[in-house]
């Protein structure tokens, strides 16, 4: 079902994570208005689990928002790379943990009024320790949680990332059943 109809298109920015383009669209009734989209490759999230039932966390300073977020480890997917390859890549670059046991939990789109990025969000058991990989401008605190304090923090409002309360809540239903 495709209600509006792309008459135009602009990009207006290309980038090395996104582009942005504006498009002139005439919509069911008839009108003709303007939609800006954030073109994006696509993200996948990993839900890193201990054997001891701790969630490995990663902390990092989110320049758009002003602050501080904690966050399951995720990227930016490569181009023509498997969502469950990059999962695992950021992983370990962002952990120091590479994983023995990789579950998909779900895709969805992060914000899809504005933006064409799809999230891919994994579960990982059966970790190893190995040593970060940090990019040059990643500064990222690895932080050992409780599973259930991770849920709490969600209700508390202290994981406010969607990606982290989409996936741990996914992965919430796994580790109980």
């Amino acid at each position: 079902m495709n209600l509006e109809k792309r008459i135009s298109s602009k990009r207006i920015y290309e980038g090395n994570v996104l582009n942005l383009r504006v498009d002139e669209v005439k919509v069911e009734n008839g009108r003709i208005t303007r939609r800006e989209v954030v073109e994006h490759r696509g993200a996948a999230a990993i839900v890193p689990i201990l054997d001891d039932g701790d969630v490995i966390l990663v902390r990092q300073y989110r320049y758009s928002i002003q602050s501080d977020l904690l966050e399951i480890p995720a990227g930016t997917l490569q181009a023509d790379e498997e969502p469950s390859d990059c999962a695992r890549r950021e992983l370990e670059e962002e952990t120091g943990y590479r994983c023995g046991e990789i579950v998909k939990l779900l895709e969805c789109f992060v914000a899809p009024g504005y933006s064409t990025e799809k999230i891919h969000v994994f579960l990982a058991r059966n970790l190893t320790k190995t040593q970060t990989r940090m990019d040059e401008d990643e500064i990222i605190n690895v932080e050992r949680v409780k599973f259930s304090e991770a849920i709490g923090r969600i209700r508390a409002g202290q994981i406010q990332d969607a990606k982290s309360i989409v996936g741990l809540r996914a992965a919430e239903s796994l580790i109980k059943g």
